[in-house]
């Protein structure tokens, strides 16, 4: 018999943490869900009994312009975050595909990110604080809303990426960027050979996609003067911005996450299934994951690849964070 899972929406952190620990408690099967965004990815859960959302925690806990940090809960929009930072002409170089609508609780439990990591790295890069529920409802805190704060053990990376197996993430602090004071997009239609010309100019790109077409989409920030030189020798047609906003709303029903060196990409891509691609990825040490696919295609290929050798540590982190086993069962790597 198929049973509909309970639905709990908190308001708090702590109410969050009350909710989950009496369903661990239970032995009741825990999914935290943010936006929702990215439900395709992993393996399908072995079990859900409660669904924990983490929208109504979407609130600015703290903005310093000056010291250039936010803090924000979990359930907030990037993009309300978004229009937040720009009253200060400041932002957070996170622009994910299958947007709008990616919790920050969200994007740090999946990783996800978009073009911009070319320029800016993932989150974890720029994340330095941490809040998380824990399934003996315990909220635990990692890293600070300081960016020089590297006392205590590593949370904030441990967290980062593990789908909400460990603890339901409830809060975070960021260093934020300044906005460019110059943001031109550009395009060619070279493919790969005009990819690496564009990488190997004196300014690089904050962003570059390329399509399988063979267009080639790069993001130049900066000073003007820098910026209308290296776009003057690269010759490309210059594209309204906005195209990025369109990219990002690109979300496949079956696709695939690849990191991988870049001088190997190229050949990489040309393989002729997953599992060719995969084989090659981690042939030189990348990885290929699945972020959505079909029931049956993803049950075909798996999520994850190969395991990783660090396996036993893992299974190891998990059964300390969530010795039952109600968060998110089968939905990891572990």
């Amino acid at each position: 018999m198929v049973t509909t899972p309970a639905v709990e929406k908190p308001s708090t952190a702590d109410e969050l943490a009350r909710k989950l620990q009496e369903a661990a408690s239970s032995k009741l099967a825990v999914v935290p869900v943010g936006g929702g965004k990215a439900r395709g990815m992993g393996g399908a859960p072995g079990r859900c009994d409660v669904e924990l959302h983490t929208t109504r925690l979407n609130r600015v806990i703290e903005h310093s312009q000056a010291d250039m940090v936010v803090s924000v809960e979990a359930g907030i929009t990037l993009e309300a975050l978004q229009e937040e930072l720009a009253k200060s002409g400041q932002f957070l170089p996170l622009d994910p595909f299958s947007s709008p609508g990616h919790t920050i609780g969200g994007l740090l439990a999946t990783g996800w990110t978009g073009p911009l990591r070319l320029r800016y790295g993932s989150p974890r890069d720029f994340l330095i604080g941490i809040r998380v529920a824990l399934p003996d409802g315990k909220l635990a805190s990692g890293g600070g809303r300081v960016v020089k704060n590297v006392s205590g053990y590593d949370m904030m990376k441990l967290h980062y990426g593990a789908l909400g197996s460990l603890g339901v993430i409830v809060a975070a602090s960021f260093k934020v960027f300044p906005k460019p004071l110059y943001d031109l997009t550009v395009t060619s239609e070279g493919g790969w050979d005009d990819a690496d010309r564009a990488l190997a100019m004196p300014v690089t790109p904050a962003a570059l996609e390329i399509f399988s077409d063979g267009r080639v989409l790069a993001r130049f920030t900066g000073s003007h003067d820098a910026v209308d030189r290296v776009i003057g020798d690269l010759g490309w047609t210059v594209e309204d911005r906005s195209i990025w906003g369109r990219h990002s709303g690109r979300s496949p029903a079956r696709w695939a996450r690849i990191a991988a060196p870049r001088t190997a990409l190229r050949g990489l891509v040309d393989a002729s299934s997953v599992m060719a691609t995969r084989a090659k990825a981690e042939a030189v040490g990348g990885t290929l994951v699945m972020l959505a696919a079909p029931d049956d295609f993803m049950r075909e290929v798996g999520a994850w690849g190969t395991p990783p050798a660090t396996l036993e540590i893992m299974r190891r982190l998990k059964r300390a964070f969530d010795p039952d086993g109600v968060l998110n069962p089968g939905r990891f790597v572990i």
